[in-house]
């Protein structure tokens, strides 16, 4: 008998009260006392040119407990605004724990500004302590970040300013997103829908919806695009104009070592992919002829190819996931099974929430939160379990220094992505007939589909916009074509229809915390397939191995860390031809069984 899970999370065990916590608006007064007299201590230290080595180690340690309180405040505002969007007060409360988050960014700044101004010999009674060596390469990282940013005094006005100049300019996307409808008609009525709702609809069984609901979604945001231009024209603009300040040429220069990762890699990866495109095309081709249509639209391509497309509820996913977490590793289903019986997911589908999904980690109190919208869909039960991924990859580095916890995007999405495999793996082996395995396969090579051609299509348009931007602000006509012109290279013109409007409609070209959110899911998806490769030949053996490489995604770059677990070089093709050929398997398999059927 299937266990019955709650489908709404709970927050009150966090702070009780949602955003009319009096718990929390106390949480947050007591963290903005600790973050201003710590600041005054280290600028007391500074005029006073204080260099004791064994005392900046103790800021240092102290600093990254006050990181988990900040962090801890953040995520709790994240889950009560995407909860609700109507939520004003949890609004309110955001701007103060950016506020909050400012501060702290500016101490972390004047502790930077110590680490370059040490001289050699103090450098080395710093980092020869233990506290030090156990974070030694984050420190190592900071100094020579450092070195190529502003003076201290300047990189906190930016910290100021990018409160009200730059993360507003996010915010301002979250509420007209929020208040967006998208009108769809549906058995002779007319239903407004949330974004996310309406999002939920494009992967319908009936052709016709998905098209009608495409070209309304399609709508909308053009009903707004006026708005979204000047949102994202600010971002990129501000963006270019730190850049500029700091001396930095190439826009890629900050996503790059934000995650870790040399430009010869990215280069490879993208150049490996495209080698290999054809075939993929070849696949969607045979959808279509199974869709019975010429080419596939944009709206096509996550289409189910089985009319008889069965709906799978949220405590039967939850079993599923369990039991296939508990098949690789007991450890890891035990994770899901804690996440699923103490409320750490809120999937109920209602109006009112924001679209989208995500995994977020309050830091002091050791938890995790996931957040998505549920419908039943086999792609939903793909993304549940992909946030229980990123949820148990957190889990396993909850005992290291909390620099050491903070592990790039492209890494964060290897985790969410082997899981989301494990459970994709195990519904195919356990398809009781070819018409359900060949729609699981093609659930499969979809995700295939998205990281190689729609993650390239949104890297392809940021690298043009933000070289366009240099010249200042782009029109919405213009990102339109930008838009479509990099689809319609990423899916090798695959497509008859395309989504000129999809640099509005994805947050993600919104978000302020990271820019080019983009290819790091493609790297997490052929950096954790081969990942699985090694995983299915070794079995439960592996498990240790998967938690070691888990552990070092904080302290290592992704090339050493590729080198020191998997023993492979990121540079060169080899891993990456050897990921996308494991990804092929599953597609031959697909072309024979709908081979003349």
């Amino acid at each position: 008998m299937t266990t019955t899970y709650h489908d709404v999370w709970d927050l009150d065990s966090i702070f009780s009260g949602g955003s009319h916590s009096q718990e929390f608006k106390g949480y947050l007064k007591s963290l903005e006392a600790t973050l201003t007299s710590f600041q005054t201590e280290l600028d007391d230290m500074k005029k006073a040119n204080n260099t004791n080595t064994v005392l900046w180690a103790e800021y240092l340690e102290r600093a990254q407990k006050i990181s988990k309180k900040v962090r801890e405040a953040s995520a709790f505002i994240s889950c009560l605004t995407a909860q609700d969007v109507t939520d004003e007060k949890a609004k309110l409360l955001g701007g103060k724990v950016k506020q909050l988050s400012s501060k702290y960014a500016s101490i972390m700044t004047s502790i930077d500004e110590q680490l370059l101004a040490f001289s050699e010999s103090q450098w080395k009674d710093f980092i020869s302590q233990e506290k030090i060596q156990e974070i030694l390469f984050n420190v190592n990282e900071r100094r020579e970040q450092a070195k190529e940013k502003l003076t201290a005094d300047k990189e906190r006005l930016i910290q100021r300013l990018s409160i009200d100049g730059y993360h507003a300019w996010g915010d301002m996307y979250n509420v007209i997103v929020g208040r967006m409808k998208v009108a769809v008609e549906e058995n002779g009525e007319t239903k407004h829908l949330s974004i996310g709702q309406a999002a939920n609809k494009m992967s319908d069984k009936n052709r016709e919806v998905r098209k009608h609901v495409f070209n309304r979604y399609e709508q909308a945001w053009e009903k707004e695009a006026d708005l979204f231009s000047n949102t994202l024209n600010h971002l990129g603009g501000y963006r270019l104009e730190t850049y500029a300040a700091r001396g930095w040429e190439d826009v890629l220069k900050e996503p790059l070592q934000i995650n870790r990762m040399k430009q010869e890699t990215l280069h490879t990866m993208w150049e490996t992919i495209t080698k290999n495109k054809s075939d993929f095309v070849r696949y969607m081709e045979r959808k279509a002829e199974r869709l019975n249509i010429d080419k596939l639209a944009m709206y096509d391509v996550a289409a189910p190819l089985s009319q008889k497309v069965t709906s799978i509820s949220f405590d039967e996913a939850a079993a599923l996931i369990i039991e296939q977490f508990h098949s690789f590793s007991p450890r890891m289903g035990d994770f899901a099974k804690h996440a699923f019986e103490n409320q750490w997911i809120e999937a109920e589908n209602r109006e009112g929430k924001r679209p989208g999904g995500f995994c977020t980690n309050f830091a002091e109190s050791g938890e995790s939160r996931i957040f998505m919208t549920y419908n039943g869909s086999a792609s939903n039960v793909a993304t549940l379990a992909h946030e229980l991924g990123h949820a148990y990859h957190q889990h396993v580095m909850n005992d290291l220094p909390q620099l050491s916890q903070r592990y790039a995007m492209n890494v964060a999405e290897t985790a969410s992505t082997f899981a989301e495999t494990i459970v994709a793996d195990a519904t195919i082996q356990q398809a009781k007939t070819d018409e359900e395995k060949i729609q699981l396969l093609d659930n499969k090579l979809n995700r295939a589909i998205a990281f190689f051609m729609n993650i390239h299509a949104r890297f392809l348009f940021e690298l043009r916009f933000y070289e366009e931007r240099k010249n200042g602000p782009v029109s919405k006509g213009r990102l339109n074509e930008i838009m479509q012109d990099a689809q319609e290279e990423a899916y090798c013109d695959g497509l008859s229809e395309y989504s000129p409007h999809f640099w509005a409609s994805k947050l993600h070209f919104h978000i302020t915390g990271v820019p080019f959110y983009n290819f790091p899911y493609t790297f997490g998806y052929l950096f954790s397939t081969g990942i699985y490769a090694r995983a299915q030949k070794e079995g439960q053996a592996f498990e240790k191995k998967y938690v070691d490489l888990l552990r070092d995604t904080g302290r290592l770059n992704v090339e050493e860390l590729a080198k020191k677990h998997l023993h492979v070089d990121l540079t060169k093709p080899d891993f990456w031809q050897e990921a996308i050929d494991v990804i092929k398997k599953d597609m031959r398999i697909f072309m024979a069984l709908t081979e003349n059927k």
